[in-house]
């Protein structure tokens, strides 16, 4: 069964809390940006490796394999949105229908061991990306297709609302304490 499409505008979260999973986007700090990107693939290996990991727990919810799917995908669009804003500017982004995505790429079918690998995997490669960014370049512009503006700054207040909150929704903490 197909889930009903979230439609919603999120951009509100770089500048309001998330009441449904607590992200504050005056906690995002430029030097910590990497870390958290990385510590927010903790704990999906644990979750995709569960017995329930390919149940939907009712049918207007994707199930924590197809949660993971996304947060794989969500790493991987992000850092080429990124490196993209990073080399064009204003850079313009190509929409990107999750749910199209989600059907077309068969995520309930998808293998939860590759998944929390590639998740683990992608996660490194955009907060590494994100570590790289210099000094004079948190101030570049990117245009999603609707419309809505971001800068480097703002685009990882919005990333990270994303990888934080589908934890929540899988049953993490929202950010994973690091050492």
């Amino acid at each position: 069964m197909a889930i009903e499409p979230d439609t919603k505008d999120w951009t509100w979260v770089m500048s309001r809390r998330c009441t449904d999973c607590g992200f504050d986007p005056s906690t995002v700090d430029r030097d910590e940006v990497g870390d958290r990107i990385a510590s927010s693939a903790d704990g999906w290996a644990s979750i995709l490796s569960g017995p329930d990991s390919t149940q939907r727990p009712n049918d207007s919810t994707w199930s924590p394999l197809e949660y993971g799917c996304h947060i794989r995908d969500v790493h991987r669009i992000m850092a080429q949105r990124l490196e993209l804003i990073l080399t064009t500017e204003p850079a313009e982004f190509a929409n990107w229908d999750q749910d199209e995505t989600a059907v077309a790429d068969g995520y309930r079918t998808q293998d939860p061991t590759v998944v929390a690998g590639e998740i683990a995997d992608a996660a490194a490669r955009f907060a590494a990306a994100y570590d790289a960014v210099a000094d004079d370049q948190w101030d570049r512009r990117g245009l999603r297709s609707n419309g809505s503006s971001f800068t480097v700054d703002t685009f990882a207040v919005y990333a990270l609302h994303d990888l934080e909150h589908h934890r929540v929704d899988v049953g993490l903490p929202a950010r994973s304490p690091r050492p």
